[in-house]
């Protein structure tokens, strides 16, 4: 049965646009443990604009669960994550202006910096991901670097627009999958998942753990981190007992 790992970067959105110490995401990630979630995934990102190295270092110690760390591939922050050591790095692409991650990381361009990484990573026996879209090219490159897993990014899907498009996209990431497993590659999924859309994609097997933030930290500020978490949690497993 596929699994949750809440992303909490938007509680400390919240918090920096005051600067100060609340909401704490440390205590939002004890919230969704107790609601049952599998793991808390985070984002590092270079200009600090949510999750800050203080975030990161509590919640390595804190996190009972799976601790996922979404990085770029830039060096300090590759020198951070192996002073951490969380159970699982996931390499993403970033750029300065973007509101969020934009599209996948471009394995096949940056293979020679990746392979450096993902050694590095292992070396220290962290998990690696990438975050890729569903492309058979990123796939293959993915395995051929050494990572155990990949995050298909479920973006397309997400703003596909009528059932004929929806459709195409849910087939994409079918297609992603099957090559994924046929490679002997774990399969994680995420991006602009939220609970109007989770279940057609929570129904593809081999899907076995999504990664979903916004949505839920917006549901959050009516019904509080620990009921939204049931709430997708719920739809998860809806989805499995179809």
């Amino acid at each position: 049965m596929a699994v949750l790992n809440v992303n909490i970067d938007h509680i400390a959105t919240v918090r920096q646009a005051r600067k100060t110490d609340e909401p704490d995401p440390v205590w939002a990630a004890a919230q969704c443990e107790l609601a049952g979630a599998n793991g808390i995934t985070v984002h590092l990102r270079q200009d600090r604009r949510h999750i800050c190295d203080r975030d990161v270092e509590i919640l390595k110690k804190t996190v009972a669960s799976k601790f996922n760390l979404e990085m770029s591939i830039a060096e300090p922050i590759v020198k951070i994550a192996e002073r951490i050591v969380p159970d699982q790095v996931t390499l993403v692409p970033e750029k300065r202006a973007e509101l969020t991650t934009e599209g996948g990381l471009d394995c096949v361009k940056n293979r020679k910096k990746l392979a450096d990484v993902v050694k590095r990573m292992k070396k220290k026996k962290i998990i690696v991901s990438t975050f890729i879209t569903p492309d058979a090219d990123q796939i293959k490159a993915s395995a051929d670097l050494g990572c155990k897993a990949i995050e298909l990014h479920t973006g397309m899907y997400a703003n596909a627009k009528g059932e004929r498009a929806v459709n195409k996209r849910l087939d994409d990431l079918v297609a992603a999958r099957d090559l994924a497993m046929e490679l002997g590659l774990v399969v994680h999924a995420g991006h602009g998942l939220t609970y109007r859309n989770i279940i057609p994609v929570a129904r593809i097997d081999g899907i076995c753990e999504f990664n979903i933030g916004h949505s839920i930290i917006a549901r959050s500020l009516f019904s509080g981190i620990y009921d939204a978490t049931c709430e997708m949690i719920d739809l998860l497993m809806q989805a499995q007992t179809y």
